[in-house]
């Protein structure tokens, strides 16, 4: 925002500890509330500019007036907008990222360890002469059959009942180059979470498929908030980076972005039953495999509506529906 500052106070429904910022990184899936103070000249309006960031813009920048009254609200500013931060000026989304702590008085405190812990290593694939994103050299691929359905009708068939990799070769792996990664697969598999454990995910980012390039990936969670306990440059390092870890004031979102080349280390509660993606909010990436399932106690899920059934192998548990032309 030309010549004002926003002071952000919240994130992803969570109170923050106020900061103040002239340009908010803001990644697909997040939600912020900022407050602005009106106290410049009055005697004309100013512009508000959005510019697209991680990934060099083919597009112009947004516009918008800050209007102050009595200017009209279409009086443009007598001053060209303001740029913005440069698109691939990561050390600032970093820095935003590391700023973000829960509010005094609104703290939720994290377990103060992990009963399990699950690392992703985010590349790009290519499989069977198509380009795909993977975790851990696995792509996924969600099944016809809802996996909620599949889970309470006991359809072993649906998807893919062994577990998928829980880390990488990461004494071998180089995340600054190109991977050959000739042995990625696509799998239907998912994680099964014991009720109530307390699990770790660190995101771990890497070079794509071009070189020198990896991409900013905002991860969203359904059904939880997690903890996010801290961001670092480079490869995760279990033993030095785990002792980093914010403890004190970390604060809790749904939505987190994965930076270039960096990881960031995520805490939740696997407290609510059922079925829950996990997900690059980009949704090309989506589509191209950049997801994992979590499944916690789907056995204490209530019996599932029949409006519910129609899709994949359960048609036949459900209701039929006829169309009839008139």
């Amino acid at each position: 925002m030309q010549d004002h500052e926003m002071t952000i106070i919240e994130a992803d429904r969570q109170y923050v500890e106020p900061f103040g910022t002239k340009n908010l990184f803001i990644y697909s899936g997040e939600t912020y509330s900022v407050l602005v103070t009106a106290n410049q000249d009055p005697s004309k309006n100013y512009w508000t500019t959005i510019n697209v960031v991680s990934r060099k813009p083919k597009t112009p920048n947004g516009l918008a007036i800050f209007n102050y009254l009595p200017n009209h609200f279409l009086q443009p500013p007598p001053t060209n907008p303001p740029i913005g931060p440069i698109w691939n000026d990561t050390t600032s989304q970093l820095n935003q990222s590391l700023t973000i702590k829960a509010r005094k008085g609104f703290i939720i405190t994290p377990p103060r360890k992990p009963d399990r812990i699950i690392v992703l290593l985010n590349t790009q694939n290519t499989i069977n002469g198509y380009l795909q994103r993977s975790l851990n050299n696995v792509s996924h691929t969600l099944p016809t059959t809802p996996y909620v359905i599949a889970l309470k009708q006991n359809m072993s068939d649906v998807f893919d009942p062994s577990p998928p990799p829980e880390d990488y070769n990461s004494t071998n792996f180089d995340i600054y180059t190109v991977a050959n990664n000739t042995n990625a697969i696509s799998s239907t598999s998912i994680y099964k979470l014991q009720f109530n454990s307390t699990v770790d995910i660190i995101l771990q980012n890497a070079n794509s498929m071009m070189r020198n390039v990896s991409e900013t990936h905002p991860w969203h969670l359904h059904g939880h908030d997690f903890w996010v306990l801290g961001y670092g440059e480079g490869k995760f390092n279990l033993l030095r980076d785990v002792e980093k870890y914010n403890l004190v004031d970390p604060i809790m979102k749904n939505t987190v972005a994965l930076h270039p080349y960096g990881w960031v280390a995520l805490r939740f509660q696997a407290d609510n039953l059922g079925v829950w993606l996990f997900h690059c909010h980009i949704e090309a990436h989506f589509f191209l495999g950049m997801l994992v399932v979590f499944e916690s106690n789907m056995e204490k899920v209530r019996d599932i509506p029949n409006i519910n059934y129609g899709c994949g192998k359960n048609q036949s548990h459900g209701l039929a529906i006829v169309f009839i032309n008139l």
